[in-house]
């Protein structure tokens, strides 16, 4: 994660465009810089992309987009940028809320009708924060299957990507004009590549855990499911480079990871009525909040667990997820006939549990008010036989980065750009503010995407002579 002075670089073969990382970012990023006329690398560490896009929901909030219009679904982006805002209780950089926000629909119809990235409107339930119906997804609900549309998108595309090819170093002058960069390859071998203009979208600081303790402390000692790649390289050469960075201490965490299979279980349950327990079978949170800041809360439980409790309804709704049923199919699903069968099942104290969902069916039917805030009239009460699957709380994706302009062009302090370093998705800073609570579902795929399409035009535009 060095940089080095641009004279080093010598007579090293050069491309015009090169994008450092292959997830939803990169990929997109190179897609629009193919489509302004560009001939863009792309740069992988891995022998296969995957990242954080591919461990993701493979969820992207948008407004106003057909897929809307189609179901019916009045939703524009002032709106969504209201809910960004709402949720990190005004915290995030209004210009780049503003941006992401306006850029959202017409990125997803673009990838869609022009690079055939196969998504609709999920339907049946609003994630916590949204006020309207807005996340696409491809039709597996998965990730796995957006990143590897995007990469056959690519691949049509003619775009050339080169894996196992690991970043370690910048090369730059001293204006901060990036001129080329370092790869390292798996046997420890190097070699140089200049470039007109780089792209950084290889994400944030996750897998890094000196940085986790300096920013997020109160993640330090918790499970990271994310990228093992995330370093974060970007933010480290871009502060050698002079850039501004913000929300540093910004992260989407989860709340709901089966334990101990690791596998990312659906927080439409919660929305549509389920609950969840700690080991004394007792409800400890308002889950309706968001499953970002519930990460922390089930981490706070004892043993770092908690247990997630719906019925036969949310059960079926789960097994509209892939990455449920393969939850399910690895045994991480309880069953009991009532309470007390379901306690057994879990090992949690019978009666405790017992008169938690008892207190919920009354909440349900509008007798009583949470302690918590939770409004549970808006969905059916829960009703035997009962399901749990036991999970825990997880660091995800950092959400801090480099400051970046409407053109995706990396800041300095002072708000000027950097000559020719772009920047998106984790290596960009987010639309979270300054903390857990701040993430709103989707946050991370739409910056992803959005930054990700807006850096690759305005490189292009950068190398074709365009005012920068």
């Amino acid at each position: 994660m060095t940089l080095r002075p641009a004279a080093e670089l010598g007579e090293a073969p050069g491309v015009s465009l090169l994008i450092v990382g292959a997830g939803a970012c990169g990929l997109s990023a190179a897609l629009a810089a193919r489509d302004a006329g560009a001939a863009p690398l792309l740069v992988e560490r891995d022998a296969s992309p995957s990242g954080s896009t591919a461990l993701s929901s493979g969820m992207i909030p948008a407004a106003g987009t057909r897929w809307q219009r189609a179901a019916g679904v009045d939703d524009d982006p002032a709106r969504m940028a209201a809910d960004i805002q709402g949720k990190a209780h005004g915290q995030a950089e209004p210009g780049l809320v503003e941006t992401v926000c306006a850029e959202a629909a017409p990125c997803l119809e673009w990838l869609a009708d022009r690079h055939d990235v196969p998504l609709s409107l999920v339907e049946g339930f609003r994630y916590p924060g949204h006020s309207r119906l807005r996340m696409h997804a491809p039709p597996t609900r998965t990730g796995a299957e957006l990143e590897g549309a995007l990469l056959q998108a690519t691949e049509r595309a003619g775009i050339d990507l080169v894996t196992d090819a690991h970043v370690t170093a910048l090369f730059a002058d001293d204006a901060g004009r990036v001129h080329g960069v370092v790869l390292t390859r798996p046997d420890g071998s190097t070699e140089t590549i200049a470039c007109d203009a780089l792209v950084l979208a290889c994400n944030g600081f996750g897998g890094n855990p000196a940085m986790v303790r300096r920013y997020l402390p109160e993640m330090a000692e918790a499970e990271y499911f994310g990228h093992p790649g995330n370093q974060g390289d970007a933010v480290a050469w871009g502060q050698a480079l002079g850039a501004a960075t913000a929300g540093m201490s910004a992260y989407q965490g989860h709340g709901s990871v089966a334990a101990p299979h690791g596998i990312l279980i659906t927080w439409a349950l919660m929305m549509e009525g389920g609950i969840q327990v700690n080991a004394d079978g007792e409800r400890f949170s308002n889950e309706h909040d968001g499953y970002s800041e519930q990460a922390v809360r089930v981490i706070a439980q004892p043993g770092g667990i908690a247990w997630n409790l719906f019925d036969d309804r949310l059960l079926a709704l789960g097994r509209e997820f892939e990455d449920f049923r393969q939850a399910e199919a690895a045994g991480a699903v309880r069953h009991g006939a009532d309470a007390t069968a379901l306690a057994t099942a879990c090992g949690l104290p019978a009666a405790p549990l017992a008169a938690t969902i008892a207190r919920c069916q009354d909440l349900a039917a509008g007798v009583g008010s949470d302690p918590f805030g939770r409004d549970f009239t808006g969905q059916p009460a829960l009703t035997a036989p009962f399901h749990a699957i036991r999970v825990t709380g997880a660091l995800f994706h950092t959400q801090g980065g480099l400051m970046v302009d409407d053109r995706a062009r990396v800041l300095r302090p002072d708000a000027s750009p950097l000559p020719n370093l772009f920047a998106g998705g984790g290596a960009a800073c987010g639309v979270s503010g300054n903390a857990v609570w701040g993430y709103l579902s989707g946050n991370g795929l739409l910056t992803a995407v959005t930054l990700g399409r807006i850096a690759g035009r305005a490189a292009a535009g950068l190398l074709h002579g365009a005012v920068n």
